[in-house]
């Protein structure tokens, strides 16, 4: 009787530590510094911007998307991160802004010391119903915008938002933007949230445009939310990393593989202080 009992036991005792072995001996998914998007404190940069980028560092964050605050020059903001160990990767521009003066924006991120610039939004006339000669404007402007950027230095990208996912021919207008803008000019900084919410599957878009992509936007979509073609959703929609519908494993991997150096996590609700540290933490347990 005893015989019986003790073989399963050591058996199970076995297993148990083989269990911790393989445990210590995973590699970590996530292995990428921690980035963030400066909209993410949006509320907080006009309240001190030192106080938030004090904030920021404690989170472990060292690399920034964003300039600085509406009042304050770029070198007195690029000096408050560059004393917290906060590297400005990229900056955003206004699509008019940049169509109209793009060597403006190249001084901008210069300033900041900056390789990345991205375009968020390209205007349209009707909300929901981004069209074929609007993505065919956009593609000549991101052209041109692209190719000044780049005899300068800095790698301009465009960031989709949700709404080019519009059916066009055996894809999107969003794949007629990627096919038809030049890949010396032109990158691309994945939304993962904002792709997902317009109907398309992130780890796919990856997969198919490879190194066009150069930045990723790491947001997740609240589970049963169903998305539309708007470019827009409530703000409570935008939830924790690792609890919503957007497969972020399977996009961390392909990204990996793609060798795209470059995360920010971007939180648009009002509640940053309780979900971006929980965010954090998804990506240090991957």
């Amino acid at each position: 009787m005893k015989k019986t009992t003790v073989l399963p036991l050591v058996l199970l005792l076995l297993l148990v530590e083989f269990a911790n072995v393989l445990a210590q001996n995973k590699k970590p998914l996530y292995t990428f510094p921690f980035g963030l998007q400066a909209y993410t404190y949006r509320n907080s940069f006009p309240k001190g911007v030192a106080a938030t980028l004090d904030t920021i560092k404690s989170l472990g964050i060292t690399e920034l998307e964003g300039g600085p605050p509406t009042g304050m020059t770029n070198a007195a903001f690029k000096d408050l991160c560059t004393e917290r160990g906060i590297k400005i990767v990229g900056i955003g521009g206004n699509y008019e802004s940049l169509l109209k003066d793009p060597t403006q924006a190249v001084k901008h991120a210069q300033e900041l010391g900056a390789k990345y610039l991205t375009c968020y939004w390209i205007p349209h006339k009707k909300r929901g119903a981004f069209s074929l000669e609007e993505a065919k404007k956009a593609v000549v402007d991101f052209n041109q915008i692209g190719k000044v950027l780049h005899e300068n230095g800095i790698t301009f990208c465009y960031h989709n938002h949700g709404y080019e996912f519009q059916p066009y021919q055996d894809g999107t207008l969003f794949d007629y933007i990627v096919k038809n803008t030049n890949p010396k000019y032109v990158s691309f900084e994945l939304d993962i949230m904002w792709a997902q919410h317009g109907g398309a599957v992130p780890a796919q878009l990856l997969s198919k445009y490879g190194k066009r992509w150069k930045l990723l936007h790491l947001k997740d979509l609240k589970k049963g939310v169903k998305g539309n073609l708007t470019g827009g959703t409530p703000q409570e929609n935008d939830v924790i990393l690792g609890t919503g519908q957007v497969d972020i494993v399977t996009i961390l991997k392909i990204a990996k593989k793609l060798r795209i150096k470059h995360y920010f996590i971007e939180d648009e609700t009002n509640q940053v202080a309780y979900q971006l540290p929980r965010s954090i933490a998804y990506l240090k347990s991957l």
